[in-house]
């Protein structure tokens, strides 16, 4: 056996903690190892090359690459391996950066660390064996769930590029929030103008099949060869019949709260979401229905059909894009806000006031009223960090109003991320009340102005110009919105030490973006992860952020993370390009680090099987009885078969028993350890 070793310095990274010249030395006197080296990046070119001349010159057998995580550079090392005629799996790789340097200043311990991470890697690459990867066939066409502007996008992009696309949207109308908005920052473009013209593009292009009003029940299969079960909904109108006249909506007698304008308005049992919904289908909402039959006797073209079901459509598809958007921080989880007031809305809310197609028709009023003192709070539910309490206002000035110091120490409810958007629709919304209401003045308490876009620093002052008032407050400062005994809102907080008290006659909440409702239940079915906060995660934040650690299936927009509409395109037909590039393919390759059962240790208990967070085991009927087995291009190499199996059944290629043993007894060996 031939082992070459391989130590990088990582510039400083690596270098400043971790003595590597040390650590090579020590590399050189271990079992099996043939050469040593270190280099300053080694996934430099002349670092690939180094590794490659050496397997060439010194007919290496395995080879060990020091440096860092493997999912920053593993792929990379492997393919260097393989353009040397070396099994790319004959390859290992010891983390002494994130694993070692990174996490520790004393850099004697920390290279004696690293001395037994490198040896733990060379015992294990003893044992390593050479795979190949499977091969499977692949399915031309694509599956986007969720039809905002992300699923748009993505559908459009790849259905341009010649493939098959189905796109599954829960509600009855593709749009998603962004046809909830008046206008876009920081241009100010009607949002419905931007939009509306790329929903009738998606509906009309022949490669995309629209399948609205539906849910994705299951998804089974891999990367190549998923096979989705749809729940299409009854809608109780015939879509190939509607004509979109709306005749049934007028006569319809029940009305209801409607979604789509955060419930500011109200709609019939019988209706279309908004005026430019695509497809232009009405929709029966049958548990509101009277079933009085009104609307079948004025429905001319018959489209009516009481008798509809639900609909159960499978597809079969080679890749999968998440596009699934986001719900916006509850607002009445944090009391001290005033939600339960009329006069206090969230920033959707007020959209729909702005809009000409709103409630209001475009008309900025609250219970009847122009507005004309309305204050703007900005991250509402956003960068606060769970369990840190807000502290009560000392009040300094005895001759401060004393109402202002009855503020309470409040739980934070909301999250800790920034959800990017707000600074930017707060401005927005402050020129519109501006635009709107000529004599009005705009206040906006803020914490911070994050203007990070192109055209979004400029915007931010031209609105300060404007006359717009902006107050900052620290985010430790409570803010409390009440009525006083006149009824007239108000809003207290701190600025700058000084307690501030202002009459409000509207009060718009920047609520942040969180995850969908059914973010977890998405995620089991997809079988992708989440992060902490319960966004989906991407299987590397730098070099693959759209990817996930489920082979062929793709994220886009703010089911990732929060982020504006620019962003949101541009990730979405980035997910478009990496659908594509396992669409154009005839086959694509599969890691082959996966479980393998031995049927004469298994005694088909079946416990492999409950605990596969993937599908990728069944127990199966054999002439020796019950037995898993595994299929191999579903399988991801977890280990959770593995760790759980009573019968010590189940092999994980690249990680043995015999390799993980041999690894513990080589960092043990060392003379100093520092886990």
């Amino acid at each position: 056996m031939k082992i070459g070793v391989y130590v990088c310095h990582c510039g400083t990274n690596i270098a400043a903690t971790v003595d590597v010249k040390e650590v090579t030395e020590f590399a050189k006197n271990q079992p099996d190892v043939t050469i040593a080296r270190d280099y300053v990046y080694m996934c430099s070119d002349p670092g690939q090359e180094l590794i490659k001349k050496d397997i060439s010159d010194a007919n290496l057998d395995r080879v060990v690459v020091a440096s860092c995580s493997p999912r920053m550079h593993e792929v990379t090392f492997r393919k260097t391996c393989e353009e040397a005629g070396l099994n790319a799996y004959c390859m290992e790789m010891a983390n002494i950066r994130e694993h070692c340097s990174w996490v520790h200043t004393d850099k004697e311990k920390a290279t004696e660390k690293a001395k037994g991470l490198v040896a733990s890697a060379i015992a294990k690459a003893s044992l390593l064996q050479p795979f190949e990867p499977m091969r499977v066939g692949v399915t031309p066409s694509v599956l986007v769930i969720g039809g905002g502007i992300a699923g748009i996008q993505s559908a459009q992009d790849i259905a341009d590029a010649g493939f098959q696309v189905y796109l599954v949207e829960r509600e009855p109308s593709i749009g998603g929030h962004m046809a909830q908005l008046d206008k876009t920052f920081p241009t100010l473009d009607c949002s419905a103008c931007v939009l509306t013209p790329k929903m009738v593009d998606v509906a009309r292009h022949k490669n995309i099949k629209l399948i609205t009003y539906a849910e994705v029940e299951t998804v089974e299969g891999y990367i190549g060869n998923f096979k989705v079960a749809v729940r299409k909904k009854a809608r109780y109108v015939d879509e190939e019949k509607c004509t979109g006249c709306g005749d049934c909506a007028k006569v319809c007698p029940v009305t209801i709260s409607n979604e789509f304008d955060m419930d500011l308005g109200a709609r019939k049992a019988a209706y279309v979401p908004f005026p430019q919904a695509v497809p232009l289908v009405y929709t029966l909402e049958r548990d509101k229905c009277m079933r009085c039959g009104l609307c079948e006797v004025v429905c001319e073209a018959g489209a009516i059909n009481f008798e509809e079901r639900d609909e159960e459509i499978e597809l079969e598809v080679g890749a999968i894009i998440a596009a699934t958007g986001y719900d916006l921080f509850d607002p009445s989880l944090e009391p001290n806000y005033g939600y339960e007031y009329d006069e206090v809305i969230t920033g959707l809310e007020f959209e729909r006031l702005c809009n000409a197609s709103g409630p209001t028709l475009g008309k900025i009023e609250i219970n009847g009223k122009e507005p004309k003192e309305v204050v703007f709070i900005s991250c509402v539910g956003s960068r606060e960090r769970e369990g840190i309490t807000n502290y009560e206002l000392r009040i300094t000035n005895s001759n401060l109003d004393s109402q202002t110091s009855n503020l309470k120490p409040q739980t934070s409810k909301g999250n800790e991320y920034c959800s990017r958007v707000c600074c930017m629709y707060i401005a927005k919304q402050a020129h519109l009340v501006r635009e709107h209401i000529s004599d009005a003045n705009a206040t906006v308490f803020y914490t911070d102005v994050r203007a990070f876009g192109k055209g979004f620093e400029e915007f931010y002052w031209r609105v300060k110009e404007e006359g717009v008032n902006y107050i900052r407050r620290e985010l430790t400062d409570e803010l409390k919105v009440d009525k006083d005994e006149n009824g007239q809102l108000r809003v207290k907080t701190v600025s700058e030490g000084v307690p501030i008290e202002k009459e409000a006659d509207l009060v718009v909440l920047a609520t942040g973006i969180v995850p969908k409702e059914d973010v977890c239940e998405t995620a089991r079915k997809l079988k992708i992860t989440q992060s902490g906060d319960k966004f989906f995660l991407e299987a590397h934040p730098k070099l693959r952020p759209v990817d996930t650690l489920t082979n062929g299936i793709f994220i886009a927009g703010c089911c990732q993370s929060p982020k504006d509409i620019p962003d949101t395109v541009a990730q979405a037909s980035a997910t478009a390009s990496r659908a594509c590039s396992i669409l154009c393919k005839e086959y694509v390759e599969v890691e082959p680090i996966t479980a393998e059962v031995d049927e004469t240790l298994c005694c088909g208990c079946g416990i492999c099987e409950s605990v596969c967070p993937y599908g990728a085991i069944e127990v199966v009927d054999t002439e020796e009885g019950r037995r898993a087995r595994v299929t191999s291009v579903k399988c991801y190499g977890c280990g959770t078969c593995g760790s759980s199996c009573i019968k010590k059944a189940v092999k994980m290629h690249q990680f043995t028993d015999e390799q993980l043993i041999a690894q513990e007894r080589a960092a043990l060996a060392t003379e100093e350890v520092v886990f």
